[in-house]
């Protein structure tokens, strides 16, 4: 066959195909006969153009045509439906959406009937895509689409799947409210107790249970468990597999589902022996995915070590209140020995006690005098910048080149920020899938401006690894320390090396890491550090560069976002020999997100738009109204909730709401939801300087972290405004 030859010769005749990839070539081929549409010679001119411009989209899109809503959809959306393709090509939604057409028909029916386009974030939608049901999350957008007339004659769906970031998101929630409950139970029963109840609550289950070894593999006993509408099985543990097959395979860390596919059983190992087995059993036939594995086999490890450790603790109690006994026995025999055990005792805990302290403050002195040091630095051109532009404002050459000068220095603060936020783990990450070797390919030309000319950059990443979650921005900062870090260590020039693999509970990595990671390391040829060096290299503020050379944040700040990201970090390192940092994350199911395009400037409004701009802090509110109005935003301003309230209600009518989310009397998102009950499509941005707010928190809106440049607040609202933006007129026909 010739190149370019097609591979089907009537494709010709349906020029609207051309392009549509392998969904097109299925339209062109398959029998029509038994489709309400008919063949594709025989559609409408808008049903053709809307194809035309659906088949060859990298989004994922399906088009319900028709009363019947028959199904169409390009390549990109096949994937997500999994095995209902290709029987639901050209057939109507019902027959292949039966698990959740009572939830999605009134979704299609409603923007078939209005004209009016209906979108969410983060849609729950179950669905039967395999062998197994599940509960799956997408951002949706429903818009009418109309024939040449002006009917409406289907239904436009632009889908993107978020199921792996709710889960994500879900976990780490359930994780962190564990991790802060269980240190505040001091005996194991009641740490066993929670645990178990918790696990219950979250999965659905019917009875949960930790079964202990009773020194061996084969016997294992349930001490205590948790029961909803289940009859307890407090005693030895039996389970419905075969015990040799099951023990084999919890003894090789594996999660095993149970042979009545209703029950779950999840091993705590030491070495190759089983400590406890966390069981997990449900009322009927359950499928426990991924996500639920790795949620279970987390709380298994965390609980199992606060449960020893509750244990350690007691002993150690115990094991003192012996002592005390014994002291008083001997205090008893002699007044004088007394007195002297009381004294000695007194003086250890005195000097116990000022250690603790002087630890304490050396530490806090450390943190806050760094602080202090890096802010005057950069509060110092900041002041000094605005007073002299205050003395001389005519003279605009001069005042440009301070007033550059105070937004570095203020960029610098930003960054500063950032990184102590990173290293206490409260930043507000933004995690998505991201691929590595497209991740450093990007930063090669910067990387290497960074390292100069006597450092060669060698890169091995394969990238076919699988994408890892994680927030692309922090890791291209952490990824930018290292190579720097790197740099300093080889002053008279040298080789850096970056590499990636993946690999699964490798009893190699940290006890922090888990699960399928993939880890990136960047290695060097230096000068390698100290024991001393590398015992203090995490410490906030800790450099052995320069005054000046380094804010001593770096490796704190990377650090901080491997364990926000739900991996790990670690350095290996010895004098004379380099060093190599090496970084987990998790891996993602997702795919990755194409950039968005760069601009130049600032993007202005889109027409008069009119914005209800709310902050109780007057200097802030003000200030960003300057900015809006300078990007050509209407801008009306509210100092408070109630005040917006109260201008609404005499009539003031708004395009977009911008509010901070901290204010005296009412959060931003609160304030935000309510308006959203009567204006559902309403664009909301939430400005914030707090730190680390939840899902949860701000319902879903999109948020600008203070401080921000003008461009950030300029994008923010333009990609805001473009996902709220409906479909209102159809598309134009195509002239061929």
């Amino acid at each position: 066959m010739k190149s370019g030859q097609n591979n089907h010769p009537d494709q010709a005749k349906l020029p609207f195909l051309l392009g549509g990839g392998s969904i097109g070539s299925q339209i062109q081929t398959m029998d029509w006969s038994g489709s309400p549409l008919g063949a594709p010679q025989q559609w409408s001119l808008s049903l053709k153009t809307l194809m035309a411009t659906i088949l060859p989209a990298q989004a994922q899109i399906v088009l319900f045509w028709g009363p019947e809503y028959v199904a169409l959809y390009n390549d990109a959306y096949s994937t997500t439906i999994g095995n209902k393709h290709p029987r639901a090509l050209g057939r109507p939604a019902q027959e292949n959406w039966t698990e959740l057409w009572d939830d999605l028909e009134p979704l299609l029916s409603g923007v078939r009937n209005t004209g009016q386009t209906f979108s969410a974030k983060d849609r729950p939608f179950y669905l039967e895509r395999s062998a197994h049901g599940e509960t799956a999350y997408f951002d949706v957008s429903y818009s009418a689409v109309r024939e040449i007339d002006g009917s409406v004659g289907g239904v436009l769906c632009v889908v993107s799947e978020t199921t792996q970031k709710v889960q994500f998101e879900r976990r780490q929630s359930f994780l962190l409210e564990l991790g802060q409950a269980l240190p505040e139970l001091t005996e194991p029963e009641q740490i066993e107790a929670y645990a178990i109840e918790r696990v219950g609550q979250q999965l659905g289950a019917v009875r949960v249970f930790l079964a202990e070894s009773q020194g061996d593999d084969q016997q294992m006993r349930i001490a205590r468990d948790w029961v909803n509408g289940a009859i307890s099985r407090v005693g030895d543990l039996t389970c419905g597999e075969s015990p040799v097959r099951l023990t084999e395979q919890l003894g090789r860390g594996f999660v095993v589902q149970g042979a009545d596919a209703a029950s779950v059983y999840v091993p705590v190992l030491r070495g190759s022996s089983i400590d406890a087995i966390l069981g997990v059993e449900f009322a009927a036939p359950h499928f426990v995915d991924e996500d639920q594995c790795l949620l279970l086999e987390d709380t298994a490890k965390r609980v199992w070590q606060a449960i020893t450790h509750a244990r350690s603790e007691r002993a150690l109690r115990a094991s003192s209140a012996h002592l005390e006994a014994t002291f008083a026995e001997l205090l008893a025999l002699n007044e004088s020995l007394e007195e002297r055990v009381s004294a000695m005792l007194a003086e250890r805990e005195e000097a116990n006690r000022q250690l603790h302290e002087t630890g304490k403050m050396e530490m806090i002195g450390q943190l806050t005098g760094g602080i202090a040091h890096d802010f005057n630095n950069m509060l110092t051109p900041i002041i000094a910048s605005l007073e002299l532009i205050r003395r001389r404002p005519e003279d605009a050459q001069r005042s440009v080149r301070l007033i550059d000068g105070a937004l570095q220095a203020a960029e610098r603060a930003r960054i500063l920020v950032g990184r102590l936020l990173s290293f206490a783990r409260r930043q507000t990450l933004k995690p998505q899938a991201v691929c590595l070797a497209t991740l450093v390919n990007d930063m090669h030309e910067l990387m290497a401006r960074s390292l100069g000319p006597t450092i060669e950059v060698v890169v091995q990443i394969d990238p076919q690894l699988p994408n890892v979650l994680v927030d692309p921005h922090q890791l291209e900062l952490a990824l930018l320390n290292l190579v720097v870090n790197a740099r300093d260590a080889m002053a008279n020039g040298g080789r850096v090396y970056l590499a990636a693999g993946v690999g699964e509970d490798d009893p190699d990595w940290p006890e922090s890491v888990h699960g399928r990671q993939v880890w990136l390391q960047v290695r060097d040829s230096g000068c390698g550090m100290s024991e001393e060096v590398l015992e203090r290299c995490f410490e906030p503020f800790y450099s052995t560069k320069q005054v000046g050379k380094g804010s001593g944040l770096g490796l704190p700040m990377v650090q901080g976002l491997a364990a926000q990201s739900g991996g790990g970090f670690a350095i290996d390192s010895q004098p004379g020999q380099g060093t190599r940092a090496t970084l987990w994350l998790p891996v993602s199911r997702g795919q990755v997100c194409e950039p968005l395009a760069e601009v130049g400037d600032a993007i202005m409004a889109p027409g008069q738009m009119q914005v209800l701009l709310v902050d109780d802090e007057d200097i802030v509110r003000n200030a960003t109204a300057l900015q809006l109005r300078d990007l050509g935003y209407r801008v009306t301003e509210a100092a408070s909730p109630a005040q917006a309230r109260r201008m609404l209600a005499e009539g003031l009518a708004m395009d977009v709401l911008v509010t901070d989310q901290i204010m005296v009397d009412e959060t931003g998102a609160r304030f935000a939801q309510q308006l959203r009950q009567q204006q559902p499509q309403l664009p909301v941005l939430i400005i914030t300087g707090y730190a680390n707010l939840t899902p949860r928190e701000l319902n879903g809106f999109a948020v600008l972290r203070k401080p921000f440049r003008r461009a950030e607040l300029a994008e923010s609202l333009a990609q805001l405004l473009a996902l709220n933006r409906p479909l209102t007129e159809p598309p134009e026909a195509s002239t061929g």
